[in-house]
């Protein structure tokens, strides 16, 4: 590895918002001990919002400021989002003095709920789902679309169609490849708005990385084509097929149902104490059914875009597992 731990800064960082990225790179060699590969995570909760969506908010929020599409102190910025693009916002609007509405609905975590509060953010949360899909998304859609109608100044940042979206996520990619050397053989990538994906493969392209790309998309999303249908863990993948979705952009993809992530999130919590998202357990999913395919000497990253300690109600929950799936305890206890 070209780094071995995050350096300690000489002096201050100027400001919350300049601790956005450089999140650790950590090797998991607990995980698949077996497999004669290495194993990576990408710690994307240890951003100031507590995931990866801070680089997507800040990108997107700063360009339009220094743009002046976006005046402190005047503008609303307006978005939708499943909880972790919100919270990115809601703090940074706090420190611009922005005024932030924001559109949820029911699977938002109730920890996301309570900091985007604290923030001080207006929050709606769609209650209904859209009768074609059974999701909420084209619902939160509409709903942005009314407000950012009806309330003057208002800003919609589009984290589902900006390109500033992905910009953000060359950086997450540069990151993983300086840490490495180069060497990434594989990425293991969650997809939901198509923005960390897209990024990380525009800087593979432009670098010329021999990278295998493997997108993470949830049983029941419609992003690759599959029926839309119900689907419990928030953030991971999506009713309708995002405008920044690239069809070339990944190499491969591994469909994850809601109970593979939880076993999978509860696996990381046995074999190496890391308490990921459910979207985190996807890529862990992933890689446990792709492992097969991947040779020895091979180095996977996968990214993990927040912790699980919004998902301690959910995920982490034995009353709502065994609400949800039955008594499973046993497949994560192998």
């Amino acid at each position: 590895m070209g780094r071995e731990g995050a350096a300690v800064p000489a002096r201050p960082f100027p400001g919350i918002l300049a601790t956005v990225g450089n999140t650790p790179l950590v090797e998991f060699d607990r995980l698949l001990p077996e497999s004669g590969f290495r194993v990576f995570g990408k710690i994307e909760r240890f951003n100031p919002g507590g995931s990866i969506k801070d680089r997507s908010a800040l990108g997107m929020l700063l360009h339009a400021i220094r743009g002046g599409e976006v005046e402190p102190g005047r503008s609303v910025i307006v978005e939708s989002s499943s909880g972790n693009l919100a919270v990115g916002l809601a703090q940074i609007c706090r420190y611009f003095g922005l005024r932030f509405v924001c559109v949820v609905d029911e699977k938002t975590t109730e920890q996301n709920l309570a900091v985007l509060r604290a923030f001080r953010a207006e929050v709606e949360v769609v209650k209904e789902r859209d009768p074609a899909t059974g999701e909420f998304l084209p619902v939160r859609l509409r709903r942005v679309r009314e407000l950012v109608a009806d309330i003057p100044h208002a800003y919609w940042p589009n984290q589902y169609a900006s390109l500033l979206n992905p910009k953000a996520h060359e950086t997450t990619m540069r990151e993983i490849e300086e840490a490495l050397d180069g060497k990434v053989d594989y990425l293991f990538c969650s997809i939901s708005t198509f923005g960390t994906l897209r990024g990380c493969a525009d800087h593979i392209r432009a670098r010329g990385l021999d990278t295998t790309i493997v997108a993470v998309d949830a049983r029941g999303s419609a992003i690759f084509g599959q029926e839309p249908a119900q689907r419990l863990i928030p953030g991971h993948g999506a009713s309708v097929v995002p405008p920044l979705m690239d069809p070339l952009a990944a190499d491969d993809v591994v469909h994850i149902s809601d109970l593979e992530c939880v076993v999978a999130c509860r696996r990381l919590i046995d074999r190496e104490a890391v308490l990921a998202g459910g979207s985190s357990g996807a890529t862990v999913a992933a890689l446990w059914k792709y492992r097969g395919r991947v040779p020895e000497g091979s180095n996977c990253v996968l990214v993990f875009p927040d912790g699980g300690d919004r998902y301690l109600d959910t995920i982490y929950s034995d009353t709502w597992v065994s609400r949800h799936f039955g008594e499973v305890t046993h497949l994560w206890k192998d």
